[in-house]
């Protein structure tokens, strides 16, 4: 590689430093004397000049891109018999290397750098300009987080499948740079499978994943719907003696009020969910007395909760444009159902958000979602890559767990924490209370293995305790939606 110091300078730019060389062009970093700033320089290498017209016709298309992502082109020379051209330094770090470097962003951050890229990507889309491929290194943020793209046009006509190449790969590129442990990070990852290509027709079009940005950004800025507490509208002031005294006197009378009431138990307050459970392959005896074996799987130890719910359904919303949203459902699901709500859905989650109460029960995001039936269950469980547990998983997980399912205490309709009585040895929950559930296949009743099968409800609930976690119920409607009727999530081991 040349040696700085045996360079000559390219008219008003003093080369610094040599960072990039191929076969036939060398990049510069190099400072522009009369204005002092940094600049990139672009050199066709002496040995490569009979590619002086293919590279001239690139620098032209180059210089013509006017848009306020894409890095400018300053000034192109052929004097003296030297090719190149000067173009920004874009500020900042490339993806790659904030990639490399283990460092994420927040969804609502993460979203908004998709958007961007989109964006820059429509423009080129729109003027037909052709581009080399589209990757994390061609991608920069700057310390205030702005995103701007290397100017990757070329000459010629652009490649029609340009565009898509461009988006499965920074669908899979993109993944490790989202950080998991903030809200929204289910959402992005259902938008970055779907640039794969993954459970959709075909991968989404740039225009697409700009508006599924749009949407996902405002519903993470949108002001929460949590109700302040009442201790928020309290004002610091001076209180005078009567006051004072009032207030006294109002302590006393409250405090010896609340005595004469027995107090109610508050939920757990801890937010903290246990994690999968796996359950090894082997054989068991169902409540009939019948030996059955089942493959090892792993279980969710909890049953899926309103606020995961409600993610599942921001995603049907955002499909709901390109006319995909029926992508998870079943494929013997009845053409009069429209959509996945559980029943008092908006009222249900509305008050599950300002943790107030619903059907008499205090409830949060964390209780587990009620109202659906096995068409949404089934929905749901497709969208998170698993399924419906059947009765052979579920009774197989329940007596992994537990030697007399009896023992089991019947929980309330609680939020799901670390801390629920309603557990079994090897950490699952909710099996003998808390919410009743389905199960993914029909089968014959105890008492008429002969007759038809039919779709087994399984396991305790608050509202019907029933035999705890030996509860079940054979039923002929799928559709069925019940107030204390839930489901959880199994897949097969990792």
């Amino acid at each position: 590689m040349e040696d700085v110091s045996d360079q000559e300078s390219f008219g008003d730019y003093l080369p610094r430093e040599c960072l990039e060389e191929t076969s036939s062009t060398r990049t510069w970093l190099a400072e522009q004397k009369s204005v002092g700033r940094m600049v990139l320089i672009e050199e066709l290498k002496e040995e490569a000049i009979a590619e002086r017209e293919a590279f001239l016709k690139d620098v032209r298309a180059k210089a013509a891109v006017e848009h306020p992502l894409v890095a400018s082109i300053y000034e192109a020379s052929t004097e003296d018999g030297r090719y190149y051209f000067a173009h920004e330094l874009l500020p900042g770090e490339t993806l790659k290397e904030l990639s490399e470097s283990n460092r994420t962003l927040r969804a609502q951050r993460f979203v908004h750098v998709l958007r961007r890229i989109s964006e820059a990507n429509i423009y080129h889309e729109t003027r037909n300009n052709s581009t080399s491929p589209l990757s994390l290194d061609s991608i920069l943020m700057d310390t205030h987080k702005v995103i701007r793209l290397k100017n990757l046009v070329i000459a010629g006509d652009r490649d029609p499948e340009r565009s898509l190449r461009d988006i499965v790969e920074l669908g899979d590129s993109l993944e490790k740079l989202l950080d998991r442990n903030h809200p929204g990070t289910t959402r992005c990852l259902t938008l970055l499978a779907w640039m794969r290509g993954e459970e959709v027709a075909e991968p989404l079009r740039w225009e697409q994943i700009l508006h599924y940005c749009e949407r996902i950004e405002q519903q993470l800025t949108e002001p929460s719907e949590t109700l302040s507490p009442p201790t928020a509208e309290i004002r610091s002031k001076k209180m005078s003696g009567l006051a004072l005294a009032l207030a006294a006197v109002l302590i006393v009378v409250i405090g010896g009020s609340l005595l004469l009431f027995k107090k109610t138990p508050k939920p757990p307050t801890s937010t903290k969910k246990p994690g999968w459970v796996t359950i090894a392959a082997g054989e068991h005896t169902t409540p009939d007395g019948e030996k059955v074996s089942i493959s090892g799987f792993e279980i969710c130890a909890y049953e899926v909760t309103i606020g995961e719910y409600a993610e599942f359904l921001e995603t049907l919303g955002l499909l709901l444009d390109s006319g995909s949203e029926k992508v998870f459902d079943h494929p013997e699901q009845p053409a009069e159902k429209i959509g996945h709500k559980p029943d008092d859905w908006a009222r249900l989650v509305a008050n599950a958000k300002q943790a107030t109460s619903w059907n008499g029960k205090q409830i949060d995001l964390n209780n587990p979602v009620v109202g659906v039936d096995w068409w949404d269950a089934y929905a749901y469980t497709k969208w998170k890559k698993g399924s419906i547990p059947t009765q052979e998983q579920w009774l197989g997980a329940l007596m992994s767990g537990v030697e007399f399912s009896s023992e089991l205490p019947v929980s309330d309709w609680l939020p799901v924490t670390e801390e629920t009585e309603d557990r079994t040895i090897n950490g699952i929950h909710g099996m003998a209370g808390s919410v009743a559930e389905w199960t993914l296949e029909a089968r014959p009743l105890p008492s008429n293995p002969l007759g038809d099968p039919q779709w087994i409800i399984i396991g305790g609930s608050y509202l019907n305790p029933g035999k705890g976690a030996s509860t079940r119920e054979w039923i002929e409607d799928r559709s069925t939606r019940r107030p204390d009727l839930g489901f959880r999530i199994c897949k097969e081991p990792r």
